[in-house]
């Protein structure tokens, strides 16, 4: 019997094909007792968070680019939190996987800035009314990555006081130690002398370079074979560094594309603003070493 005659209708193996429930290779079809796809990932909700003000098409792109940017964030905020907390248990291997995941999603986050850079000037004026004073300066989960990679700021939790849930996880984020600083008392942990003042800093600002951790971390790269495990966090850790510069750097050349100089929506100078922020050094021993070796 052909193909054609397979699904005439009338035939005992189209009335068969009828009788039972579409099958595609095997694939679960019917999902009223269970869960899907879209209920694990909740993308009833996920898929629905779009609200364009504007009547303009491109307005969609530019909530979905700061929308999923937030979402990589939150994954890299999950990461490094179990970094800050396997180096401060002595387990590495994890912190290593980790920091690596963490350095592949800043490096996705900097080929995002490649789409939203298809945005030219006039389209984007003609969203800009319609945002108001928002602006990514208030994107509480950037600023408690920034938090936990080190560079701090207690000036800004103003930003967050209408949202008291964000104002709270940035004040505990401000007063605990970074994954930097926890990378530091690991070496003093291993028998390297780092200065008392540096173990025992003001977690609430920022670290500044310090000759004995410099001198340890030196002690570190001149004998790798003795301290490989040190050896390859720091690796990962400028690493991270590096993805976050060239993420910052992408940052500042899509807007510079985009609006040129003009100021940004939140109030900030707009690039020029993003432009110091290409000078923020967070793990600076790091760098600094290469000199000497």
């Amino acid at each position: 019997m052909n193909d054609k005659a397979n699904t005439t209708p009338g035939c005992p193996m189209h009335a068969a094909a009828a009788a039972k429930p579409a099958e595609w290779h095997g694939a679960k079809l019917d999902f009223k007792e269970s869960m899907s796809y879209g209920d694990y990932l909740g993308l009833d909700q996920i898929l629905s968070a779009q609200h364009p003000l504007s009547p303009n098409h491109n307005e969609m792109l530019f909530i979905i680019q700061h929308q999923t940017s937030e979402l990589w964030i939150k994954l890299m905020l999950h990461e490094l939190q179990a970094v800050r907390q396997n180096i401060r248990d002595d387990n590495l291997p994890p912190a290593f996987k980790m920091l690596a995941r963490v350095a592949r999603i800043m490096e996705q986050l900097v080929h995002a800035w490649d789409v939203l850079a298809t945005m030219t000037p006039p389209e984007y004026t003609a969203i800009r009314p319609y945002l108001g004073a928002s602006s990514g300066f208030q994107s509480f989960l950037y600023r408690e990555l920034e938090f936990i990679l080190g560079n701090k700021n207690p000036n800004l939790l103003a930003v967050h006081e209408k949202t008291p849930e964000a104002h709270g996880i940035l004040e505990r984020e401000l007063h605990a130690p970074s994954v930097y600083d926890e990378a530091v008392m690991l070496l003093a942990r291993s028998g390297f002398a780092v200065a008392p003042g540096r173990l025992a800093r003001d977690w609430t600002r920022p670290a500044e370079a310090d000759d004995s951790v410099q001198a340890a971390w030196l002690g570190v790269y001149q004998d790798t074979e003795q301290h490989w495990a040190l050896y390859e966090l720091a690796e990962k850790l400028v690493d991270l560094e590096t993805a976050f510069r060239f993420w910052r750097f992408r940052h500042v050349t899509t807007v510079e594309r985009i609006i040129g100089f003009k100021q940004g929506t939140g109030g900030t100078e707009g690039a020029s603003y993003l432009r110091k922020m290409l000078d923020v050094v967070l793990f600076p021993e790091l760098f600094a070493l290469r000199t000497e070796l």
